[in-house]
């Protein structure tokens, strides 16, 4: 694996010069974080993702999980990774300090999850996992649940996961026929099963805590009807001691990439004693699980981008040191081999990378500072900030889902036949990518919450203040000469996507939902476009301030780097949208009308 994974400079420069993270320490909330503190927190999660997570980053794919005798078996590091997190607090890093957290900024947690999933994204998912889970719980869970499970989770002792599909229920979840039937006793009686549950089973913790999704006999149909339940692998018992309750690891799936975690089949109440313990009210289960659900989506863009990261500074380093052909204007054979970096095609394909992986960072950054505001805001700010992060998830999750796999294919291609071995790492950077615009909500079903709840909520009221957000950044370079090109390109295309908008909410309006829905992946991408040209321009706004006060050639060429990849996706990127806008705005039908009867021989 390359020896840099990341980009230490680039992640101090968004959290301190674009977002001013120590700027939340003026809130109460946060007082107790000053950038020296913060920088501490940074340079710790660096150590641990360098010499703990980073080590086992091949060895986890390949020596994959086993499932024997009803446990599922990982890598032996795995243990040790939960432990050591969950004893230094980083399975909860933005838990209250009652709560004995570490209560800090939203934005610097996700900071560090970037840096450990940049390390070894499928040692990383399990503390992730776990930390979401044991929130629902915190957040919704009796108090006698919460002490029941939560210590262990958060210490590193018992696994959390997220159980939700089923054989004949994925992303459609109102079709679940998991059941919980009420006992004279409090608890529910589980009967059903759950596929594709990430760290669903593993001996590399004591327990394992699902919080599942079932239906209680009598329930509203649909998504109405569905109920939240911990769901441990073993309970406790009157003594206080581990027993076994019915919760079985029916099958293992093997997997393409993100192989060092397990995906996991299990059966519940083959024996009729697997017990569920109610969390909130009945029938309110969706709603509380789109809390993880969301958060996951958001931790999915930033595995993502964390990923293609790795990816991209692996292929950085070999395009430094690998020697192939010359210039095309040096004819002369007998002149030694160039490096390829200096070849053109390689500097678009390395500035492909870099302009995706540091504008979906940028994103994704964005969104957690959103967070923090939401937290620590008055009522007007909590709705506004609010807003923003539901319109921006289906983007967050899925921009960088998508062009992640683009990036590490830019990447891999960078190193020839040697990224299509497994001596580099690009290949394993490819397979284990491949995942993310799948899990959490395909990207299809994202295009479809994005344009068909997102931009609509409120009367569009989510759309307009993005619009505005926007358009402030549009304002605040607009003065800067060496921007403003910048600014008016950003400016016209924030309005054809306001045009597209518009026209496929006239579609919605005249009764053709179908229409109205058709393209919304293209929708989205568009989205995801426009966005990402929007913390480009952000981050150009303090790259020409850096560049302008940087004295030191090393600060220089970061600042100017930092340009060409802003100049590069505003030539390259943005204007990919003009095939989209044509596209949503024929609203032809044509994949509506297709008949499916024409796709057979």
């Amino acid at each position: 694996m390359a020896e840099k994974f990341l980009s230490e400079r680039n992640l101090m420069f968004l959290l301190h010069e674009v977002f001013d993270v120590s700027s939340l320490s003026r809130y109460a909330y946060y007082r107790e974080y000053d950038r020296k503190m913060l920088d501490m927190v940074i340079q710790a999660a660096l150590e641990l993702a360098r010499g703990l997570l980073e080590p086992c980053f091949q060895e986890m794919d390949r020596n994959p999980p086993e499932l024997a005798a009803d446990v599922v078996k990982v890598h032996p590091s795995v243990r040790k990774i939960m432990k050591t997190l969950g004893e230094g607090g980083w399975i909860a890093m933005t838990v209250p300090e009652e709560l004995d957290g570490q209560q800090l900024p939203q934005i610097v947690a996700d900071a560090c999850r970037f840096i450990f999933c940049a390390a070894n994204y499928s040692a990383a998912a399990y503390s992730g996992l776990t930390d979401g889970a044991a929130r629902l719980i915190e957040n919704f869970g009796s108090k006698e649940l919460y002490a029941t499970y939560v210590p262990n989770m958060r210490s590193g002792r018992w696994q959390g996961t997220m159980a939700l599909t089923e054989p004949e229920a994925g992303s459609s979840l109102a079709d679940i026929v998991t059941t919980a039937e009420p006992s004279q006793e409090g608890y529910y009686r589980i009967h059903g099963q759950k596929i594709f549950i990430s760290a669903g089973d593993h001996d590399g913790v004591d327990n394992v805590v699902h919080l599942m999704l079932a239906k209680i006999p009598g329930a509203p149909a649909g998504v109405k009807g569905i109920s939240l339940f911990v769901v441990p692998k073993k309970r406790l018992a009157e003594n206080g001691d581990l027993v076994p309750n019915d919760v079985v690891a029916s099958g293992i799936f093997h997997k393409l990439g993100y192989r060092g975690c397990p995906a996991v089949q299990l059966s519940m109440g083959d024996k009729n004693d697997c017990r569920g313990y109610l969390v909130g009210e009945p029938h309110k289960g969706l709603t509380y699980m789109f809390q993880m659900m969301n958060e996951a989506r958001i931790g999915v863009g930033m595995g993502a981008t964390a990923m293609a990261t790795a990816a991209y500074y692996a292929s950085l380093a070999y395009a430094g040191i690998r020697k192939q052909g010359r210039k095309v204007t040096q004819k002369d054979p007998s002149l030694a081999p160039s490096p390829i970096i200096e070849h053109a095609d390689v500097k678009r394909m390395l500035l492909f990378q870099k302009a995706v992986v540091e504008g979906s960072l940028s994103l994704l950054l964005q969104c957690s500072k959103y967070v923090d505001l939401k937290k620590v805001g008055d009522a007007e700010e909590k709705a506004k900030y609010g807003l923003l992060l539901d319109l921006l998830t289906p983007v967050a999750k899925s921009y960088p889902a998508e062009t992640g796999i683009l990036s590490i294919c830019q990447g891999l291609q960078c190193l020839g036949g040697s990224g299509y071995c497994d001596d580099y790492p690009l290949e394993q950077y490819y397979r284990d990518a491949r995942i993310h615009p799948i899990h959490e909500g395909t990207t299809g079903i994202h295009g479809i919450d994005l344009l068909g709840r997102k931009v609509i909520i409120k009367n569009g009221r989510a759309f307009d203040i993005y619009a505005e957000e926007v358009r402030q950044t549009i304002s605040e370079t607009a003065s800067e000469e060496r921007l403003r090109p910048y600014s008016e390109t950003l400016e016209k295309a924030l309005a054809q996507l306001e045009d597209v908008t518009g026209h496929l909410k006239r579609v919605a309006a005249a009764g053709n939902l179908e229409l109205f829905l058709a393209d919304a992946t293209l929708y989205l991408e568009l989205f995801g476009l426009v966005t990402i040209a929007w913390q480009w321009l952000r981050q150009g706004m303090f790259a020409f301030r850096g560049l302008d006060g940087a004295s030191l050639d090393k600060e220089r060429n970061f600042y100017k780097g930092k340009i060409y990849a802003l100049r590069f996706f505003f030539a390259y990127e943005l204007p990919k949208m003009k095939g989209l806008v044509e596209r949503l705005m024929s609203s032809d039908g044509l994949t509506v009308e297709m008949d499916t009867a024409y796709f057979k021989d």
